[in-house]
């Protein structure tokens, strides 16, 4: 996927013009994920590591904050670590998830350099399942990242904190999840078809990270 940033003309008020991200897609199936997400509310990303789910969430939700269509971008992730425990993290809540948030934030950071560390000051916000409930999101790009490591409780939860003027993007690899419970294939088997609800599975030949990793995954399924 290649990048291309270019300048808005000068605005009339003299206010600093906005740097604006144009991804360039590179197979047809992430060209469909632009086509679609602006007519669904909630666009589920499904398939193997390397395809773009995570940028492609990511480019998009701060495409709805440079074209004024969201006020903030909300990030999740589950808590939970690959075959391996880091035991307890020290500081605050922020402090806490930022290593399980990494993934993210280098996309941001892919997609406006410079800006990366001001634009997720002003627009990001990191929302633990653990503290989601009784939380309602208005004009957002909520995005649930990993979603394969959420149990269909969690992302039954997820789903229903969507509020007026937001959407939610979800990702996630169905074959490869960190826990015993993973509800991802369920909750997109039983969304198939309704209306406001989009669905666009990559497959190996999606595949834009370095070529090797294709056909690791073809040894190792």
């Amino acid at each position: 996927m290649t990048l291309n940033r270019k300048k808005s003309k000068p605005q009339s008020d003299n206010r600093p013009a906005v740097v604006k991200t144009r991804v360039e897609l590179r197979t047809d199936a992430q060209r469909h994920v632009y086509s679609m997400f602006p007519h669904v509310d909630v666009l589920f990303l499904l398939g193997p590591a390397g395809v773009g789910k995570s940028f492609l969430a990511t480019a998009l939700a701060i495409r709805q904050i440079e074209r004024e269509q969201a006020e903030r971008i909300i990030i999740t992730r589950p808590i939970v670590e690959s075959e391996e425990s880091l035991g307890y993290l020290p500081g605050d809540l922020r402090e806490k998830t930022d290593p399980y948030m990494a993934p993210l934030y280098d996309q941001i950071e892919r997609l406006k350099h410079d800006e990366a560390r001001e634009f997720t000051r002003k627009y990001v916000t990191v929302s633990p399942l653990a503290y989601m409930r009784g939380r309602t999101f208005n004009d957002a790009v909520c995005i649930f990242d990993e979603a394969q490591n959420a149990n269909i409780k969690q992302l039954k939860l997820h789903l229903t904190r969507l509020g007026e003027g937001g959407k939610i993007i979800i990702t996630g690899d169905t074959t490869q999840s960190d826990i015993r419970d993973s509800g991802l294939a369920e909750v997109v088997d039983r969304l198939n078809n309704v209306p406001g609800v989009g669905i666009v599975r990559f497959e190996g030949a999606d595949i834009v990270r370095h070529p090797v990793v294709e056909r690791i995954l073809e040894r190792l399924p």
